[in-house]
């Protein structure tokens, strides 16, 4: 009959076992005890503290009110009768500090792990909004192809409006000026030819043509 122990923790454990054929109208004995030293010489069923009868129709039974950190000497047997080796087993509850030792570590390995997640989500997030921004960015420049007129911009236009205005002004009048003199000139030489053609006229009419 193969035995196995588990869900062993510091006041409690369960066994389990095979069913057996000579026990069909019976009952199992679960048998237990700590001084499981002194039974090694001779498996006797009154030398165990504690003795539990489970009907035929289950095949595993819930050890309570153990003692911790204490090894069992545990036979189970069909109908009261007295153990074999192969009826039996050996187990040892644990420690009441090594399961708060252990639930401790696991609380604090889920706490070092739940705030690695919750940091990785956040620069996750962080570099997820980067990205999106330069993003966004480039394709709000590549839609302005054109420049931004803004106001300093127009102040600038302006201001350099008001300083060519004087200057064509300026170079207006020096192109006048400087065409004034052909005329003029043009204006004298016409003068002296009707002076010169008055004199020939007046000449004729004397009768004595200058030479």
């Amino acid at each position: 009959m193969g035995i196995a122990v588990y869900n062993i923790s510091a006041t409690s454990a369960r066994v389990s076992w095979p069913s057996h054929p000579g026990c069909l109208d019976t009952f199992y004995s679960v048998m237990y005890d700590p001084n499981w030293n002194s039974l090694l010489m001779g498996y006797k069923r009154k030398s165990f503290m504690h003795e539990e009868r489970i009907p035929v129709s289950q095949t595993s039974a819930h050890l309570a009110n153990l003692l911790p950190q204490t090894a069992y000497f545990l036979c189970v047997t069909c109908q009261a009768a007295n153990p074999v080796r192969e009826q039996c087993q050996v187990f040892s509850t644990l420690s009441e500090s090594g399961e708060g030792h252990d639930r401790a570590g696991w609380e604090l390995a889920m706490g070092v792990w739940l705030t690695c997640c919750i940091l990785l989500l956040v620069i996750a997030g962080i570099l997820l909004w980067g990205c999106l921004h330069t993003i966004c960015s480039l394709q709000v420049q590549a839609a302005d192809g054109c420049p931004v007129v803004t106001n300093s911009t127009l102040q600038d236009m302006s201001t350099s409006g008001r300083l060519y205005t004087p200057r064509s002004s300026e170079d207006s009048t020096k192109h006048a000026t400087i065409r004034q003199p052909p005329l003029h000139s043009a204006q004298t030489t016409g003068h002296i030819i009707a002076q010169d053609h008055e004199l020939r006229t007046l000449a004729k009419l004397s009768g004595s043509e200058p030479a």
